[in-house]
This record gives C-alpha cells, structure tokens and sequence, in this order.
C-alpha cells in the first residue's frame, strides 16, 4: 500500500493509514492545497470556479465528495462533470471558464488505486514549479476555509461527454462521411470504466457498428487495466468471431488508446501515435513530439513528411511544453496517448479514434495492413519492483558512467541510443518502481537487451 506525491497530484491505494495510502484525510488535504493555491493564484478573482470529473472506479465517487466539499468549503464553486474521461475535463474547464479542474483517477492503475490529477485554467496539467507549491501547502498544513456566507456552491453538468464528442466531431481532419462510409464493425474494450460510454457514443455519431466488451462503468476491472498485449486476449478472440474490422481499446480514464487488428494481432500502443501523426502529417504540414520512452518510428514518418521530431522528458507535462516550444501540430506518448492541440493539449482517445478512423477509411487498406505499412520497430517494457535499500540514482549513474561511449540522454534517468536499437531506464512518477524501456529491430533484440540491462542493474545493485 501506498502514496505518491507527484507534481500533476497525487496517487495511492484506498484504505488504510493517512500519508501512507490515500485515505479520506488525504484526499482533503490535497484539495485544499489546490484550492489555496488557486485562490493565491487568483486573489483578485471574486469567486473561484473548478470542474471536477472522475472514471468510474469504485472509489470514485466517495474521493469525488470529498474533494468537492472541500473545494466547497474554501469558497470555490464547483462544476462535477460525474463519470467523465480525462480529456472530457481538460477540454470543460476553458469552455466553462474555470480557473481549475481535478480529475479523479488513477489511469491503468489496478482498481484499489485513485488519485486527485490537477489542472490549470487552460484545462492543461500544471508544471514542476506550480506542483511543488502545492505539496509545500499540503505539508505546512496553511488552509482558511470560508465562513457560512462564503461558501461555494456545487452545481452537477452530467452530459459534457456529448459536448466533447461534438467538438471532436467538428475538427477538420476528421471525415465522418468517409467514416460512414467504410462500415466499419469494431469491437470495444473500455474495461468498464467510462469509456464504455464515451467510446460507443462517439462511434454511434461516426456510423459504426460497435459491439461492446467490458463497457458497462460499474469499476470492477475484468482485466489489469492497462492497454497491454498480454491483457487484451479476450478482445483479440471477439475481433476475430464478430468478423470485425478492428478493436479498440482505453484505459479507465480514457487518455489512452490502443488498437488491435482484424486478424486479432495488436496494432501496437506505440504505433497508434504514429499512424495518427502520419494523417495529419500528409494533411498538414509540421513537426511532432514523442517523450523518450516512445518509438523511433514517430520520427521515421515525421521525416519523410518534412516536418522536424523532438523527444522530451517523460510526463504529458513536459512533451506539452516541448510541442509548444516546437510549434509540433500532433504528440503524445508512445503508450497510446495522442495530444491534438487543434481541440486541446492533453491526451485523447476520442480525438484518437476520430483521426485514426478517417486514416484507415481514406487510405482503403485494412487496420493491419496499415500497421505494416510503418517502419517496424519492437519493444520490451519491463521495470524493476523498488525496495527501501535500493538507492535509483547512484544505480542510473553508473549506467550511464557505463555505457558513457554511446549517445546519452539525461533529462529524464537515462536513455541509451545505439545505433540499431535504444534502451530507456527512469524512476516511475506513478509507480514504485524502475521502468526499463528497450526498442530494437525485433523483439527478441529488445528482450534481450532488456535482460541483458536488468542483469546489470541487479549486478550494480548488489555491490
């Protein structure tokens, strides 16, 4: 059991002691801190408003109350969107002019994890510096909640899933004719959490025939939530009985995206990004951003449309800033998270769906033709259980001390570039462990290098 305190919130298993799980005194806690930070940030503002949304975990609604009422309790009016998706907030909180917004989630995280995820008025993460400020409230422990005639009030707009889906509807490089037109049958996996409402809906609007497994958002998770080929059998299996011409797949807060082909292969998380940015590539002109954990593969389609490619640091925050800094017109992470800022910069799947649909529709091939129509890179995503003794920093040291020969990237753990593969080691944000990404020509290279990695990580460990 645990808490993470990170910049974009904080994370943690329902149930047992304050500071070390997020109990009921936690998440209050943390939403003052919000909220006084907020109301710092605004102090000429005469009322405060945030929207508030949350996935359908079981502990969602419990956390939701909480949080509201506090916010409620410093004199903020509160917006609560109820069953939402991650994006569905991001892209409220600048429609409804709040200055703030709070997503209850905890992403792929199995079902005993929530987390209060926090944003700014732009409906956008925040960064280091204004996430450090936060957890300094939090620990001083400096809250003034409002008198009686100063409270906030609370007000539900439970339908902005519809809202959302019209404006992804009404992107230009979205063609719902062309959509419409391909008859697309797709089987959908939403791990029963709200992308089995947002999804299906979308797909409804689309002209899809859209058969649904596991979208029914009572929270209890038929599989580990995270979009991975190891989770994802029992989709493969129905892709391929109901003839279907694809699947797809979302996390519990939808910002991922995952697709599995007609044969029931997987698409792979990694290339949905890549097929997304080759639309609107060939449509658009312009440059894109990967984090470093994410395939080469981004950068190989990026060339060949001429635009430039950029690697940030792990984190939606940081690949953000870096698209910004780039003036990139799509991004995202290689784990199936598409950042469109024509509708908004955060990571969507219902943006994903719409551009990769009207790709797949345009170009008359079928999902895995497409998939390898791409460059053919293959990964191994393993990680290393951490445990009080084991000091990570001194470890990714001498990794790169090691392998000093080689291109090195350090601003985010290390990332090792060789000339025919890569392998990216970083202290998870989320997690309480070491992630160890590899990318190779095949994957028994990437395994391999994988182990070859894990053993002298264990090796420096045991010194």
């Amino acid at each position: 059991m645990t808490l993470i305190k990170s910049i974009s919130g904080i994370r943690g298993t329902i149930g047992g002691t304050i500071n070390d799980n997020l109990t009921p005194i936690d998440a209050v806690k943390f939403a003052s801190a919000y909220g006084v930070w907020l109301l710092k940030r605004n102090a000429n503002k005469d009322k405060l408003k945030v929207i508030i949304g949350r996935d359908a975990r079981i502990s969602g609604k419990m956390i939701s109350s909480l949080v509201s009422n506090t916010l409620v309790g410093l004199g903020i009016n509160v917006v609560d969107l109820g069953l939402s998706t991650t994006p569905t907030v991001e892209v409220a909180v600048p429609n409804e002019k709040a200055d703030g917004g709070i997503i209850i989630t905890a992403s792929h995280n199995p079902k005993q994890w929530n987390a209060l995820k926090v944003l700014k008025e732009k409906g956008e993460f925040l960064n280091g510096k204004d996430g450090e400020e936060i957890l300094h409230i939090a620990d001083s422990d400096d809250f003034a909640y409002a008198d009686v005639d100063n409270l906030g009030y609370y007000e539900k707009k439970p339908d902005y899933i519809k809202k959302h889906i019209a404006e992804v509807l009404q992107l230009p490089l979205v063609n719902a004719e062309a959509i419409k037109k391909a008859k697309f049958k797709i089987v959908v996996d939403a791990v029963n959490s709200t992308g089995g409402i947002a999804i299906p809906e979308l797909l409804e609007e689309l002209g899809v025939e859209c058969v649904k497994l596991y979208c029914d958002p009572t929270g209890h998770f038929p599989h580990n939530p995270e979009p991975l080929a190891k989770h994802l059998t029992e989709i493969s299996k129905l892709v391929v009985h109901e003839k279907a011409h694809l699947g797809i797949v979302v996390d519990p807060d939808v910002d991922r995206l995952a697709f599995v082909n007609e044969d029931g292969s997987m698409f792979g998380e990694e290339y949905t990004l890549v097929a997304c940015a080759d639309y609107v590539l060939s449509k658009t002109k312009g440059n894109t951003v990967s984090n470093l954990s994410s395939s080469r593969a981004l950068r190989d389609v990026t060339v060949k449309h001429g635009g430039t490619y950029q690697a940030s640091a792990v984190g939606e925050v940081n690949v953000v800033e870096l698209m910004k800094k780039n003036k990139a017109i799509i991004g995202g992470e290689g784990n199936g998270g598409i950042i469109y800022p024509e509708i908004h910069y955060g990571r969507d799947a219902l943006v994903g769906v719409a551009l990769f649909l009207t790709h797949l529709a345009q170009t008359n091939m079928s999902c895995k033709e497409l998939r390898d129509s791409y460059p053919s890179y293959f990964m191994s995503k393993n990680k290393i259980e951490l445990t009080p003794n084991l000091n990570v920093d001194a470890i990714l040291i001498q990794m790169a001390d090691k392998y000093k020969n080689e291109e090195i990237s350090t601003i985010d753990g290390v990332k090792i570039d060789f000339e025919k593969e890569w392998v990216h080691l970083r202290k998870s944000n989320t997690e309480p462990i070491i992630r160890i990404y590899t990318e190779s020509n095949s994957q028994k290279a990437a395994d391999d290098l994988a182990i070859r990695i894990i053993k002298e990580i264990e090796a420096i460990a045991k010194q």
